[in-house]
């Protein structure tokens, strides 16, 4: 993998013309002129109507309902923005934004008066989902003059974010959509231009133009952004940053304030001049994704093991909840499977699906710290040697009881007078972590095509990395390392590869491999390509995944997956590694939990694709990266239970299973057709 997946910014003006598309299916008709449609956490569609032209009180906010408009707010004047927050909707209309409870009751939130400068032509609404802060534009004149962007406090406070004094260039703003939580993203209505603005200091770039009367905006659930061009009746989708347009859909009379239903993979359009909403299938022409649930199920597998030393609970009658966090195996052609639980103990089992009891092979629950409050540390991974059948290596990384906020990784070595067990006595320490906080520990081991040993540690925890550690290369947090441990250097239990990004630096740490990491939640090597593929868990907004290449800074925390974040967030640079794919907390998950490419023989039809999950929701995909065209052309679903994903891991075959918490010790599980 080169690190050509750096994506620079690109500010583009022109459009890529799609094929020939379907014409856009009415949801929904008979309305008069129809503005913005926003879904509220229920999924239930809404659409603001201003009604007849200079007639105040018959606009409304009516609910769709069967292909049917119901009645839900009336008495408006002309509501145009509309969104969902919690219990409410908020609507712009004219001089002031109304919020409407779930029973379609209106009361003023901000009036005209609580604006710095009275507002002129109130239009679109976004809203930051993590604080509840609202952003409004105000249109102006609608010939260029007296335009700008406000933002309303939970309390209903308003205060200028943007207008010409400060950015001459603005015209007519009009969309609005939080990129990030530090960031707005605007569609100006008047020159067909999209605009970032940094909110911490008001700054504004330029992301693409030629976009028509650039009017409504839309994330869907992985990060495609689409535009709707009101007087050209078009909608474009940008792919992700730095790419351009590419017209989506077409022949409306007026395209407004769009939404993505994520559950239907549809948008839902309103054609203001057409008196309807339409919907049209969320795409990308000419980069489509498969998005097609696979015809698999997952199974227990290995359904009648029983762990040794383990019950599922205590002589005192509590529940015992077995944690099993890492599966693989020994490359000594044994063909068994190896488990090791967060609370420190390693067990062993043939692999067969009639395997009816573990053995332990290595238990150091006597210096393994692990507590369910903080449950991102303990024994958190395994890997052995590549020369495991001659020389018996197996290296762990685990919490220390001995020492608060520390990380270890250390060799142990099978018993000599035993070879089936490891001897806990042989514990030899290769690397310690310090960290500020308990969360945040990554903690997967494991071993390149290139004999050399890979480590990744989270950036030490808490929120928006407070001691900026990602960026720095003085300390090992936040990286991916890369060490030969046939070797010693120093006063090292280890040597540094000769061909590491940073040897020779003295303002970096030989270790590093890999920097900008939040907290990788499990990362495996493809036995096929050699490819390091990495699960990287967001914090606000976004989980993302990203193939790991020498020196490759991953933007953490500048970035957030594809988006600036925090107050020094950035766009796309060059010397950032944008990941392949994302996916958002809005309504997909909370939790990114990495998996493997499988390369096994049982189910030929996920052979390259890359299987992970999101912890929170327990959903499961597999997902596919055309090298050749620099993109993601899958993301399948596969139906799942709904499980908590703890890891992910493959046998000798090349078999992949992932991981749950159990109380019956039926905690691995596999997939089937």
């Amino acid at each position: 993998m080169r690190q050509s997946l750096g994506l620079a910014l690109v500010v583009c003006s022109a459009v890529t013309q799609a094929g020939a598309q379907p014409p856009p299916k009415p949801v929904v008709t008979g309305l008069t002129k129809p503005e913005s449609v926003a879904l509220n956490s229920q999924g239930q569609v809404f659409v603001s109507v201003i009604g007849e032209s200079g007639r105040d009180g018959d606009g409304a906010v009516l609910k769709i309902e069967q292909g049917k408009a119901v009645p839900f707010a009336s008495g408006l004047d002309d509501p145009k923005g509309l969104v969902a927050h919690q219990e409410w909707l908020f609507v712009a209309d004219k001089d002031r934004v109304w919020r409407i409870d779930g029973k379609g009751k209106a009361e003023v939130f901000a009036p005209a008066s609580a604006f710095p400068t009275p507002p002129l032509f109130l239009n679109d609404l976004a809203v930051d989902v993590e604080s509840g802060t609202l952003y409004v534009s105000d249109s102006g004149n609608r010939q260029g003059g007296e335009g700008a962007v406000y933002r309303i406090t939970p309390k209903g406070a308003v205060s200028l974010v943007l207008d010409k004094k400060q950015f001459p260039n603005l015209h007519t703003p009009n969309g609005l959509l939080l990129d990030g939580a530090s960031h707005l993203l605007l569609a100006d209505f008047g020159t067909g231009t999209l605009y970032r603005i940094k909110l911490a200091d008001h700054s504004v770039e330029t992301l693409a133009d030629g976009l028509g009367a650039a009017d409504g905006l839309a994330w869907d659930q992985f990060g495609r952004l689409f535009v709707s061009d009101w007087k050209g009746g078009r909608v474009f989708v940008i792919a992700r940053p730095g790419a351009k347009p590419v017209l989506l859909a077409q022949g409306l009379t007026n395209a407004a304030d769009l939404t993505v239903e994520s559950s239907t993979k549809r948008l839902l359009v309103p054609d203001m001049g057409g008196g309807t909403v339409v919907e049209v299938p969320i795409t990308v022409p000419g980069a489509e994704v498969n998005e097609e649930p696979l015809p698999l199920k997952t199974a227990v597998a290995f359904p009648d093991l029983q762990w040794a030393g383990w019950k599922g609970e205590t002589e005192d009658g509590l529940v015992q909840t077995l944690r099993p966090l890492v599966l693989t195996h020994a490359g000594d052609g044994s063909n068994r499977v190896f488990v090791a639980t967060q609370h420190g103990v390693i067990h062993a089992f043939p692999n067969d699906q009639k395997a009816t009891q573990t053995t332990i092979f290595l238990d150091i629950r006597d210096r393994v710290s692990y507590k369910d409050e903080t449950n991102e540390e303990g024994f958190l991974g395994l890997a052995f040697h590549p020369k495991f059948k001659e020389n018996g290596y197996l290296y762990v990384f685990y919490t220390p009881k001995a020492e608060r906020l520390t990380n270890v990784v250390s060799r142990f070595q099978v018993r000599k007078d035993d070879p089936s067990q490891a001897d806990p006595a042989s514990e030899v320490e290769l690397l310690r972590f310090k960290k500020p906080y308990w969360n945040h520990d990554g903690g997967t081991v494991l071993f390149g095509p290139d004999g050399f040993l890979y480590v990744t540690h989270g950036d030490g925890g808490a929120g928006n990395d407070p001691h900026e550690n990602g960026q720095n290369l003085e300390t090992l947090l936040g990286k991916v390392l890369r060490i030969d441990v046939d070797h010693k250097e120093g006063d090292k239990n280890y040597a540094i590869p000769k061909d590491n990004p940073f040897v020779g630096r003295s303002d970096a740490r030989p270790e590093i491999w890999a920097y900008g990491i939040r907290n990788i939640w499990r990362m495996a090597f493809d036995r096929k390509t050699g490819w390091l593929w990495a699960g990287e868990v967001g914090q606000n907004l976004w989980e993302e995944i990203d193939i790991i290449t020498k020196g490759g800074n991953y933007g953490w925390n500048l970035r957030e997956s594809l988006h600036p974040f925090g107050v020094k967030g950035v766009g796309p640079r060059p010397e950032l590694i944008d990941p392949i794919w994302e996916y958002s907390h809005h309504d997909t998950g909370k939790s990114i939990t990495g998996g493997n490419v499988y390369r096994g023989t049982r189910l030929p039809e996920l052979d390259g694709a890359y299987l992970y999950a999101d912890y929170v929701t327990g959903r499961l995909w597999a997902l596919r990266y055309d090298d050749a065209q620099r993109r993601v052309v899958e993301n399948r679903p596969i139906p799942s239970q709904g499980l908590p994903v703890l890891s992910f891991g493959e046998d000798e075959q090349g078999e992949v299973y992932f991981l749950t918490t159990t109380n019956n010790g039926q905690g691995i599980y596999r997939f089937s057709r």
